[in-house]
């Protein structure tokens, strides 16, 4: 494998689980809901197409969270913004590093710039980041509810490459679960493409990866390795 100047990770499902279920049932707890998984069922029928939109561009970042929680807001008589915000916190409380993130990130602390680029929101990105102690691997941190886009936009990706003094995209690597968000989005971007397959799917047609690890201890080898040479 090539040497790389700069390495970006996704966030969801790359470096942290995302265990939206849990969190809910965080939330919901304290109005003293039993969310079920019919609920989450429920949930996610509204909240899904809401992503998609966002991805892209069709809706903003602030319609999603607070769409996603109009059903929830009537029944509770709470703002759905308000639903939102304590959602993020939940969320902060239950989400953790996926197997082999520490590791794979110390091992790299130091001998290569590394990045995250995420189309999560602002306030978990920085809380996880916070209560993981895992803040002060990353260079740089972008978020697309600041940027105003999400990943696979090119706007993204050319926020991140300003980020970085613009180096030679093929010196870049990005790591990400999501074959459209991170791996097509890096590709168009000029970067290396690294896919996170813990669940032996199969790219869409169309879209190829540079790379594919089935975990991220099979990552921190092969980058060990190539960073060694």
């Amino acid at each position: 494998m090539k040497a790389f100047n700069w390495i970006l990770f996704d966030a969801d499902e790359t470096l942290f689980h995302f265990d939206a279920y849990a969190g809910l049932q965080l939330l919901f707890k304290g109005y003293g809901v039993d969310f079920t998984e019919q609920h989450f069922q429920d949930y996610q029928a509204l909240n899904q197409p809401l992503w998609l939109q966002y991805q892209s561009g069709e809706i903003s970042a602030k319609h999603l969270q607070e769409q996603r929680f109009s059903y929830w807001g009537e029944q509770l008589n709470v703002a759905p913004a308000v639903l939102n915000a304590g959602f993020l916190q939940a969320m902060a409380e239950v989400c953790t590093p996926l197997p082999g993130a520490v590791s794979l990130l110390n091992a790299l602390q130091g001998k290569v710039k590394l990045g995250i680029i995420t189309n999560g929101f602002t306030d978990l990105q920085q809380i996880r980041l916070e209560r993981t102690g895992l803040h002060n691997h990353f260079d740089i941190l972008v978020i697309s509810e600041q940027v105003g886009v999400a990943k696979p936009h090119p706007q993204i990706f050319a926020h991140a490459k300003a980020l970085m003094a613009n180096p030679d995209p093929d010196t870049v690597l990005m790591v990400g679960d999501n074959p459209i968000a991170d791996i097509k989005g890096g590709k168009e971007a000029g970067f290396y493409t690294c896919w996170l397959n813990r669940f032996g799917a199969t790219l869409p047609t169309g879209i190829t990866a540079d790379l594919e690890v089935q975990s991220l201890a099979q990552l921190e080898a092969a980058l060990c390795a190539c960073l060694a040479d």
